[in-house]
């Protein structure tokens, strides 16, 4: 699997960030000419990083920003609807003050070799869910799948993703997309099924509150 990483991601052209999205939903890339049409495998892991505004200071306490709003909402609109309801993962990175540089990161993992070994586990969990089915991973896991009994988590934990999905913070493509993240948070928390923890960290890693 690919993973590519578009720093600046608004920089580039609607056009080629639109042009992700069919690949994004089905990992094949369909490329038509006049002769005909060749489908390629296209399954990848896209990483998008942009600024909050053109200059990078907007929301960044002390610091002027000196964009227009309309300025501002030309470059963060070049990542459109359709193209975010494909981010499974969407996360505000505040800049880091020289406070926290001087006492580091705390919490969390404490390295990558052990976040290399929950991650093992976690696919292992998948793997033996998925052994009889087609699929691998959560991330191939289709929707029917997800909101079926067998894969359903676990009962009365979904009000919220519910009620998100009822005032329209969420689409149905989203919805499924959530339930794919609790799925992997259940993996890595190492229970069998997920549970209101797991769907409310899916959907705060989506930022969508509930």
């Amino acid at each position: 699997m690919y993973f590519p990483f578009l720093a600046e991601a608004p920089e580039f052209s609607a056009v080629a960030l639109d042009a992700l999205r069919q690949p994004l939903e089905s990992g094949q890339l369909t490329i038509a000419r006049a002769s005909g049409s060749a489908r390629f495998p296209a399954r990848f892991q896209l990483v998008l990083a942009a600024n909050p505004c053109p200059c990078g200071n907007a929301e960044t306490p002390g610091v002027e920003c000196t964009c227009t709003p309309m300025a501002k909402r030309r470059y963060l609109s070049r990542l459109s609807g359709p193209l975010l309801d494909r981010v499974d993962i969407q996360l505000t990175v505040r800049r880091i003050t020289a406070a926290q540089l001087r006492l580091g990161a705390s919490g969390g993992t404490a390295s990558t070799a052990d976040a290399r070994e929950r991650v093992l586990q976690a696919r292992a969990r998948a793997e033996r869910r998925f052994a009889q089915t087609p699929w691998r991973l959560n991330a191939h896991v289709a929707g029917t799948w997800l909101r079926s009994p067998e894969g359903r988590p676990v009962r009365g934990s979904t009000e919220a993703l519910d009620r998100a999905l009822e005032r329209g913070a969420l689409t149905m493509r989203g919805y499924d997309r959530v339930l794919r993240i609790a799925w992997t948070l259940a993996d890595l928390d190492g229970i069998d099924r997920p549970g209101v923890d797991q769907l409310g960290r899916a959907l705060m890693l989506r930022r969508v509150r509930s």
